[in-house]
């Protein structure tokens, strides 16, 4: 089992990884979502072989089900001229370099914080009940609806805004595409709701 259990580790690592690659290197936008989407399916299948089945379903329904479907449609209807883009983007290389090492040293500083460190893990690990007694959603769920609940609260909040003004931004209506104004049908009045036209006999409208 054990065996099986690390062919299929090294089988989504290895599609993860090229994915991952493919979203930089590949000139399309188009290609780039959808080689963004496998990226994520291949780390969520990893998250199932360690056991934390709450994260990857999370990775599936929000990233794959929303975010990058969401791009992916905004990238396909608004037809960015990504070549004038890209234009500038050297300018913003060494800014982006300077993020790219702050966020290095801090992957390194959490993955390795315990080795020079030991106490770090007992002071900011919560004790959590063994899985015998509750799964690892169960104890995902007591925490982040019982400790974080107002910053849950607050995050889904933020997207909602985000995604009304999101919404309003980016839309457009079409000239002589008929719409409902419910102002306009509460204003009316018998002036502008009927016209009295005169129809010769034998003949329609």
């Amino acid at each position: 089992m054990l065996g099986l259990q690390a062919f299929f580790f090294y089988i989504f690592a290895f599609i993860a990884v090229g994915a991952a690659l493919m979203v930089v290197f590949s000139r399309n936008p188009v290609h780039s979502v959808l080689f963004l989407i496998l990226t994520f399916v291949a780390a969520a299948g990893l998250f199932l072989l360690a056991g934390a089945e709450f994260l990857a379903l999370i990775l599936i329904v929000v990233y794959v089900g929303a975010v990058a479907i969401l791009f992916l449609f905004v990238v396909m209807m608004l037809d960015l001229d990504f070549g004038r883009i890209k234009q500038g983007a050297l300018e913003y290389a060494p800014f982006g370099l300077i993020i790219g090492v702050v966020l290095l040293a801090e992957l390194i500083i959490a993955a390795t914080g315990s080795v020079y460190e030991p106490e770090i893990v007992a002071n900011t690990a919560m004790p959590m009940p063994p899985l015998s007694v509750m799964s690892n959603i169960e104890a995902l769920g007591s925490v982040l609806y019982t400790r974080y609940i107002l910053f849950f609260q607050l995050a889904g909040l933020i997207l909602f805004v985000a995604m009304i003004g999101a919404i309003v931004l980016t839309l457009r209506h079409k000239a002589g595409l008929k719409r409902q104004s419910i102002p306009a049908q509460v204003a009316r009045n018998p002036a502008t709701a009927i016209e009295v036209r005169k129809v010769e006999s034998g003949r329609g409208i």
